[in-house]
């Protein structure tokens, strides 16, 4: 599908990386899972088996469905775009989250400002401390940021491809 509109091709381009995404974060979810009881792997071998297979998967179909090569620029070395995918999913899915975590619970400390939702979710039979419930909004929290970084860093850099020399248009990353 060819979207004419610029403003509505990259939104559209937003929204399939975003559907890549939301697999690839449940073949993760089942990896880990996979290897952490079938394999006893560990939680930390189990996250990085997980992490490993689904940025692979991520660069699969985001080669194919999001950030589709222009056939007018200069080609892409595929190996080049999968380091740069890893390492812009661990800039962002690993070292980003981290420091968001902390920033989050440790600094900000979101659960202390979370009691009166705590005990509006109780009316309704729904218990957290809210320790806890900071802790399970705080990825959430952590998407509106790292997700449409990501976006940036795969569609400007891991995925980027520069026009011929004689071409005055943009770079277009798509």
């Amino acid at each position: 599908m060819e979207i004419k509109n610029k403003k509505l091709a990259a939104l559209w381009q937003f929204v399939k990386f975003g559907m890549v995404g939301a697999f690839n974060t449940i073949l993760n979810y089942i990896i880990y899972n996979f290897c952490y009881y079938v394999f006893n792997s560990g939680a930390q071998i189990a996250n990085l088996v997980g992490f490993a297979i689904s940025v692979l998967s991520a660069f699969l179909l985001q080669s194919k469905f999001v950030f589709r090569q222009d056939e007018n620029a200069e080609k892409r070395v595929w190996w080049k775009v999968l380091i740069k995918t890893y390492i812009s999913y661990s800039v962002t899915g690993l070292f980003l989250t981290a420091l968001l975590l902390w920033l989050w619970l440790d600094v900000i400390r979101l659960g202390d400002h979370l009691g009166g939702l705590c005990g509006w979710l109780s009316g309704y039979g729904i218990e957290f401390q809210p320790e806890d419930l900071a802790a399970s909004l705080a990825p959430l929290l952590n998407m509106v940021i790292t997700i449409p970084l990501n976006f940036v860093i795969n569609k400007f850099w891991a995925y980027r491809q520069k026009k011929p020399a004689n071409e005055n248009d943009e770079d277009d990353p798509t």
